[in-house]
């Protein structure tokens, strides 16, 4: 399911570098609850998605060239995302400190990624590949802990039923599944936009 795209240039090895220091803070303060994980994770993967839109919008009607589909691409991708949270906060429920913590992590992430998508297209997309490998990894451990009996496989939520189109008895299991194939689409994306931009 995973597949990890091996760093090959500094540009590469900076944006896995971010990655994994952006990971730091998570694993501590979340550790193991990963559905409150998931709505901080969801917060920041919504970030790239709205904030690459935006800039290529903006791009285009400067340049007036055509941007092949990427606005819609990046655009829909953040609504993803933004879909990703609306369900886990019915479900995970965050605290009023998590509500802060996500509000700090959104505030951090747009205004870093906004600046350097403006220097370094490249590399932004490549944190956005490798942001989308670290969710895989952290759907497939939830997969495990629900599937272990860890974490009860309580019923999806109606949001999630209706925007994902599962069946109406789907679980929190038919959930992470939907949403871990989302995660691997965007990761697929971002790193192939990373890649025409070598």
């Amino acid at each position: 399911m995973t597949v990890h795209h091996v760093p090959k240039t500094i540009s590469d090895y900076i944006a896995l570098a971010v990655v994994k220091a952006m990971r730091v803070p998570a694993d501590l303060f979340f550790a193991r609850r990963y559905g409150h994980r998931a709505v901080v994770l969801e917060t920041v993967a919504a970030v790239p998605g709205m904030v690459g839109g935006m800039l290529q919008h903006l791009k285009s009607l400067r340049t007036m060239h055509n941007d092949r589909g990427k606005i819609k691409t990046l655009l829909d991708e953040a609504e993803n995302e933004r879909m990703h949270l609306m369900t886990f906060i019915k479900i995970a429920k965050p605290t009023w400190l998590e509500r802060m913590i996500v509000l700090i992590a959104q505030g951090l992430m747009f205004n870093f990624y906004f600046l350097l998508y403006l220097i370094t297209l490249k590399t932004c997309h490549r944190i956005a590949g490798y942001l989308e490998e670290e969710a895989i990894n952290s759907y497939t451990e939830y997969l495990v802990e629900i599937d272990s009996g860890s974490i009860r496989n309580v019923p999806a939520p109606q949001i999630a039923i209706d925007y994902w189109r599962l069946p109406a008895g789907a679980s929190l299991h038919d959930l992470v599944i939907a949403i871990r194939e989302d995660e691997v689409r965007h990761r697929d994306i971002n790193h192939a936009f990373a890649d025409r931009m070598s």
